[in-house]
């Protein structure tokens, strides 16, 4: 898709990936508003307030970005939250519950708000995010992985629905990415925000939009059951499991 004139809602983007490329999309020209719970954080974009979690705050933030913004044609849902569970230990169920509320509900809440104004107006892209994990589970965040599974179900059923609508649906897939200095040390095989985000434009300027956005880096996690890979590298996954406290 052109990136150069679109009008974009980034919604969780007030920080890593989702400020990344919101501030990718603005450099190549595009009008960008970036939503989240602390906009305090972006000094450089015009921020809406939205608690993903909160259908009336949904609701809200649609209203304002569209009465600002009536051209309105791109969507990004990067709202998520990643909780450490120990699942012998049932009080996991409340980091589960915020986990779904947050990734799943949330991603739909935001969907369907915009989802009429743009089959409305014919044309315009929703870009879900799943993640690699979604394909790959890590074991310390089971419910993380499940909800990004599920993210990644709904997108398929979403592009599905819209077809014909003029309305696209590219869902981004991310692998570990470090988007700050410390997450980089505790985890060097993570990709570099910037080097990552340079990857994704391309995947975006491309036409027709990929259905998945799929860098290199997270192709083995996203093919690792057609590859042959996958009990191998979930069983690596699976030493992690002894940060848990009592294991």
């Amino acid at each position: 898709m052109d990136i150069t004139q679109r009008t974009v809602f980034v919604v969780g983007g007030t920080s890593g990936i989702g400020l990344g490329l919101a501030g990718r999309f603005a450099a190549a020209g595009s009008t960008v508003v970036v939503g989240g719970r602390n906009t305090s954080a972006v000094d450089d974009l015009e921020t809406v307030q939205v608690d993903v979690t909160d259908a009336e705050s949904v609701a809200r933030a649609r209203d304002e970005v569209l009465a600002a913004h009536p051209t309105l044609d791109v969507v990004v849902t990067m709202s998520g939250v990643m909780l450490l569970e120990d699942l012998r230990d049932p009080a996991h169920f409340a980091a589960a519950q915020t986990t779904v509320d947050t990734n799943v509900l949330g991603t739909i809440r935001v969907v369907d708000a915009f989802t009429p104004h743009l089959i409305a107006r014919g044309s315009g892209t929703v870009v879900t995010v799943s993640s690699g994990i979604g394909f790959l589970p890590f074991p310390l965040m089971p419910t993380y992985a499940a909800s990004k599974a599920a993210v990644h179900a709904y997108s398929e059923a979403l592009r599905l629905q819209l077809a014909g609508t003029g309305v696209e649906v590219s869902e981004l897939v991310p692998p570990a990415v470090a988007t700050t200095p410390e997450q980089k040390e505790a985890n060097p095989r993570a990709l570099d925000l910037s080097d990552y985000l340079d990857e994704v434009m391309a995947l975006l300027s491309a036409t027709p939009t990929p259905d998945e956005l799929l860098v290199e880096g997270v192709k083995m996690h996203r093919w690792a059951e057609r590859d042959g890979t996958y009990a191998e590298l979930v069983a690596q996954r699976s030493q992690s499991l002894s940060m848990l406290p009592g294991r």
